[in-house]
């Protein structure tokens, strides 16, 4: 991903900064447009994942829709350009102003998580004299096999309506004369590679639309949510998501009427490759059974190790344009190490907590203080979790030339 006139860009540049490399991004969503098309799907992009300006900008470009989690990302979406007829408002807890503010923006589609929000919703449509199109969440207890922190299709969390609250649902839709039911909607989490976990997906969306239709709903709309996975260990030889697979395995075991749509909320596999957080060493630590690089950036950058004990991939870039450059140790750095040698460090930020890791025993070449380092994938759910946590600065992005 990085050349050396990437690198030597770098070292002009004050750190830490997200770097964006917006060819990257650009194969990225080619690619997830080529796959859903071949089947006729539409795919909203989850803007929670990514609302770096330029990113939100060329997502919107390829004629995406935008899943939105809150009233400020309804309202950048429609600033950024996409079609209000193609902004869906999930969350499990959208409040009366939000609410307004997608009503006001006659969005598409509420996708609602319990039996109180329908209710919520039609009395503030109908006080704008207004009908809200809504979509009901079920939780379809698939288990995702992911983290337990992303999880979220099983029974009993905070997410999503419950199949025994069916009855209740189906009670109250015919009650609100200021909501229109479109469909179902399913999210059971986050970072699945597994596509066996969406066949399982798919057979119980099946289910619960036959219980919608024997009930007297017609579904227009079959939301299967989002998740899918990237390569965290591989990202230069597997940059982009697995979509072909994807997209496949809900066109073979979907059960898809004539005149039904099916959305789909991507964000982590459309964004994640094509950022990574360039930082630089300050100190290194050698002590007697740990070595510790400290760098100028911590979880106030890049949350994800902190919060999920997620792995990201961690590469020195002084030394990458050293051997590129043909440079030898000795005029990289005044040190000489061994060639070729690696050492295993614990790769830490300067932030005062002790959880502010990005990993432990990590294999590097010697490094040295003002060392640029990259840690790779980090386009989603990095920038846009970033905090100002003891006083920061807010991180910084550039982008590709």
């Amino acid at each position: 991903m990085f050349n050396n006139n990437t690198i030597q860009r770098f070292n002009d540049t004050e750190t830490p900064f997200y770097y964006y490399d917006m060819d990257v991004l650009r194969n990225t969503l080619d690619a997830c447009r080529d796959a859903s098309s071949k089947y006729g799907f539409h795919v909203h992009y989850a803007m929670k994942a990514n609302f770096n300006p330029k990113v939100v900008d060329m997502i919107q470009s390829f004629g995406f829709g935008a899943d939105c989690v809150s009233g400020n990302e309804v309202k950048a979406a429609i600033e950024h350009g996409f079609d209000k007829e193609k902004v869906v408002f999930a969350g499990v807890g959208k409040s009366d102003k939000e609410i307004n503010l997608a009503l006001d923006a006659n969005i598409f589609c509420f996708n609602v998580e319990s039996v109180q929000e329908l209710e919520i919703i039609n009395d503030l449509a109908k006080a704008k004299n207004k009908v809200a199109g809504i979509a009901i969440r079920i939780n379809p207890n698939v288990d995702a096999h992911t983290h337990h922190f992303i999880t979220t299709g099983l029974d009993e969390n905070k997410f999503g309506i419950n199949t025994w609250q069916l009855n209740d649902v189906a009670e109250t839709l015919r009650k609100c004369d200021n909501l229109k039911f479109l469909g179902i909607h399913f999210h059971i989490g986050s970072q699945i590679t597994d596509m066996e976990v969406y066949r399982n997906l798919c057979t119980r969306i099946n289910e619960m639309q036959d219980w919608f239709e024997n009930h007297g709903f017609t579904i227009k709309i079959l939301n299967t949510g989002g998740g899918l996975g990237v390569d965290y260990y591989n990202p230069d030889t597997n940059g982009i998501a697995d979509f072909e697979s994807y997209f496949k395995v809900f066109s073979k075991f979907l059960n898809v009427k004539p005149g039904q749509e099916v959305h789909f909320e991507l964000g982590r596999a459309m964004v994640a490759q094509s950022a990574s957080l360039i930082s630089r060493v300050l100190y290194v630590k050698n002590g007697q059974k740990k070595n510790f690089l400290i760098l100028d950036a911590g979880m106030t950058e890049l949350m994800r190790p902190m919060l999920y004990q997620a792995y990201h991939a961690i590469e020195n870039l002084s030394k990458q344009l050293a051997v590129g450059s043909g440079q030898s140790e000795q005029e990289n750095h005044s040190p000489v190490s061994t060639h070729h040698s690696t050492i295993k460090y614990d790769v830490v930020g300067p932030i005062c907590e002790s959880t502010d890791c990005f990993r432990k025993d990590v294999d590097l070449p010697q490094s040295y203080r003002g060392d640029l380092i990259a840690i790779r994938t980090a386009g989603a759910y990095g920038e846009v979790m970033a905090s100002g946590y003891n006083l920061r600065d807010h991180v910084q992005s550039i982008y590709s030339e």
